[in-house]
């Protein structure tokens, strides 16, 4: 394999993404990337303060998008 350039971000990105895939196959990776994804905010404190949605709310929701999005 080619040395990689650490000042191209997206170089050194997508060889280590091979790299992963060929050492660990596409769901190791992904389980090893996940487990560095801290996320943000305080899930537990924030998940009963969002409002119930319903899926009546969910759907027109979509639709609304779909609307947008084929104009």
């Amino acid at each position: 394999m080619a040395k990689i350039s650490y000042n191209n971000q997206v170089e050194l990105r997508t060889t280590g993404y091979e790299v992963l895939k060929e050492a660990f196959g596409t769901e190791g990776a992904l389980s090893f990337l996940q487990m560095y994804d801290e996320g943000t905010g305080d899930y537990t404190k924030e998940k009963y303060e969002r409002p119930e949605v319903t899926r009546e709310e969910i759907k027109a929701s979509i639709m609304e998008n779909r609307k947008k999005t084929a104009s």
